[in-house]
């Protein structure tokens, strides 16, 4: 039986300076920005890096872009239908939802930024932003400070990972 899914609202890069709720976090990462949306692009390393996702399967073919789709499956039983609303190789990308698996946001997006450094470093700048509703709200309230203290976790890991796959580490 398929699972039931929740539209969300459509929303564009403009979202990210007006969600109700939204966290940022940066890290700097030894590897070029070629190689961060190499990392990107690949669906397993995301399972690696970012703990609540459990599966990425990217919907429409290669070369992606502007209208790529990917579904994501995440802890608890979350599947993301979401569609990518910038993409700049080696610059930035990001994605909303269309579709979600629980009815506890009416939008949600996800900017990755990244920064040439030079001498073989790039800062990496993840934005997440949502318009949570229900009893998310009150979630949010209560709990909303621990969202960056995640987004530092899983950047932390995001590096780690980047430095270990390219033997960047020092």
């Amino acid at each position: 039986m398929a699972q039931k899914r929740y539209e969300c609202d459509a929303v564009d890069m403009g979202y990210f300076n007006v969600a109700p709720a939204c966290f940022s976090a940066s890290v700097v990462v030894k590897a070029t920005p070629a190689q961060i949306f190499e990392v990107f692009e690949d669906a397993h390393a995301w399972t690696v890096w970012a703990d609540p996702i459990q599966g990425v399967e990217w919907t429409s073919p290669k070369p992606y872009g502007l209208g790529t789709t990917r579904t994501v499956s995440m802890s608890g039983g979350m599947v993301g239908e979401e569609v990518f609303i910038a993409w700049d190789p080696g610059k930035r990308m990001a994605f909303r939802f269309t579709h979600a698996s629980m009815d506890s946001v009416s939008a949600f997006g996800e900017d990755y930024q990244v920064e040439d450094l030079g001498n073989g470093e790039v800062k990496v700048t993840w934005t997440m932003a949502m318009s949570p509703k229900g009893i998310s709200k009150i979630f949010m309230k209560l709990f909303g400070f621990m969202m960056g203290m995640m987004l530092r976790k899983f950047l932390k890991q995001f590096k780690a990972y980047v430095e270990q796959r390219y033997n960047t580490v020092a």
